[in-house]
């Protein structure tokens, strides 16, 4: 029996499927994704599979997760969809475009270009399986814990999204660590050398990241020939976090263009 993306669906409209970064979920994106069902959008925050409340599976590499997503489109009876993906979710959202154009509307990718990156999460994996969750009794503990690895307080709370309590006494998270650094190599994994989508596509990147470069634009247009760039401004790679006013106003522009 197949097994389908855990999802949570809010509004009326074109469908717009949003895809969350590595070690995130559909729920990172709750706030926005209200904003679009308000402007006629009938919004899917995905759980990407080894993420959320979706299935976990040994198997996780790009040509997956866009099989999930095809799968997901199918079960649902979503002929068409715009697809927006930030970071990890961006390469899976290129990846479905090149595997089934005929199933993408309009693309928005975000922070994140078609090209491999190294594996750069060790020391997330490191602080994480530090952690004695046995012992922990609260979430101010299992923070103040993670603390003494990770000092950025907008990291840890990101990441403590993925904690919740597996019965009364104890902790679990939500993610499947072990698979997700065994395939830590296959997250940074470029887009195939001969795949294209040659629907309208929104690259949109935060002015303070380093992800995507002028540089860049050569294998994106290779990619996605109808692909435009634009920048978020104040904003790092967490740009729809950290200036969501404007990556709402861009998007939509580019949407219901």
């Amino acid at each position: 029996m197949m097994e389908v993306l855990h999802s949570k669906i809010m509004g009326k409209g074109e469908p717009l499927l949003i895809l969350h970064g590595f070690l995130g979920m559909g729920d990172n994106w709750k706030t926005l994704g209200n904003r679009y069902a308000e402007n006629g959008f009938e919004v899917y925050l995905i759980d990407q599979r080894n993420h959320g409340r979706s299935f976990w599976a040994e198997t996780f590499h790009y040509n997956t997760l866009a099989e999930d997503l095809y799968d997901f489109l199918t079960h649902h009876q979503v002929g068409k969809a715009h697809i927006l993906g930030h970071s990890m979710g961006g390469k899976t959202a290129m990846q479905l475009a090149c595997s089934h154009p005929k199933m993408v509307h309009k693309l928005i990718v975000a922070d994140i270009a078609p090209k491999y990156y190294p594996p750069h999460h060790q020391h997330i994996f490191d602080a994480l399986n530090a952690l004695d969750l046995s012992t922990m009794r609260s979430r101010s503990e299992v923070d103040e814990a993670l603390a003494n690895y990770i000092s950025d307080s907008g990291i840890r709370q990101f990441l403590l999204k993925n904690l919740y309590r597996k019965d009364k006494d104890r902790f679990a998270f939500r993610c499947n660590l072990a698979v997700l650094r065994h395939k830590m190599e296959e997250v940074g994994e470029k887009i195939g050398d001969s795949q294209r989508y040659n629907g309208p596509t929104l690259f949109l990147r935060g002015e303070r990241s380093d992800y995507i470069s002028h540089e860049d634009m050569g294998a994106i247009k290779t990619h996605f020939p109808l692909s435009n760039l634009d920048t978020i401004p104040n904003a790092g790679h967490w740009l729809h976090a950290e200036n969501p006013g404007q990556f709402l106003e861009k998007s939509l522009e580019f949407l219901t263009s």
